[in-house]
């Protein structure tokens, strides 16, 4: 069953929620996943025979650096994640599934169901962010020149090439959301280039956050942007 999703309203109220530390899912991106644990197996063998809506969340006790807590353990979640569709699907030999979300809109956990599943579920809450809904929204606002001057800086700096043809063809709303979601950074970096008010918010915040890493001499490991 194909669902457009273009309202809040389209999105339902409960969905199962994926916690995991580092990934960040945003409106129209595409997060591929490798699925081997059993209980997110059968999460996602769910999903593919409803409405193909999975919630990516991180674990609240990441952002502090604890990486050590299991999502079993009902440990907290963060207050906002984003609620992306099944949209590739394949098995493995070993049995594993090699899935990829592509994001529809953020959301606000209204509180975690008692259901009964071995992964979580939430009641959540997209009308917080209707203008997610939009592709495209706010993309004027953003200085692509600048934005682009500092991702060259950021590959110089560490030896790193892109795919330019693509990056030129790219609208701003995939470029910054792509690049905010390949970013090497930490889960509370992460976090907060999710919960950015708006594109602009978002792109200005990726800037400083790389002009940070710059100044610092990069630190970090990079991870391949291409």
């Amino acid at each position: 069953m194909h669902v457009r999703y273009r309202e809040p309203d389209d999105v339902p109220d409960v969905i199962p929620v994926f916690p995991l530390t580092g990934a960040l899912l945003l409106p129209r991106g595409q997060l591929p996943l490798n699925i081997f644990e059993p209980r997110y197996l059968e999460m996602i063998d769910t999903a593919l025979a409803s409405d193909r809506l999975i919630g990516m969340i991180q674990p609240k006790a990441a952002l502090e650096g604890d990486n050590t807590a299991s999502p079993d353990e009902r440990t907290a979640l963060c207050g906002i994640g984003t609620a992306g569709r099944l949209t590739s699907f394949q098995e493995t030999q070993d049995g594993r599934y090699l899935v990829t979300l592509t994001g529809i809109a953020r959301f606000k956990i209204v509180n975690e169901v008692n259901a009964n599943t071995p992964f979580r579920q939430c009641r959540i809450d997209t009308a917080p962010y209707s203008t997610d809904f939009v592709p495209r929204n706010g993309e004027d606002t953003i200085d692509r020149s600048r934005f682009l001057k500092t991702f060259q800086a950021y590959l110089d700096a560490n030896g790193l090439e892109a795919d330019w043809d693509s990056v030129k063809q790219a609208g701003n709303e995939a470029l910054v959301n792509a690049l905010s979601m390949m970013c090497p950074y930490g889960p509370r970096e992460k976090q907060a280039l999710l919960e950015a008010e708006d594109l602009n918010k978002r792109a200005e915040l990726l800037i400083a956050m790389t002009e940070m890493e710059l100044a610092q001499g990069g630190d970090e490991t990079p991870t391949q942007l291409q």
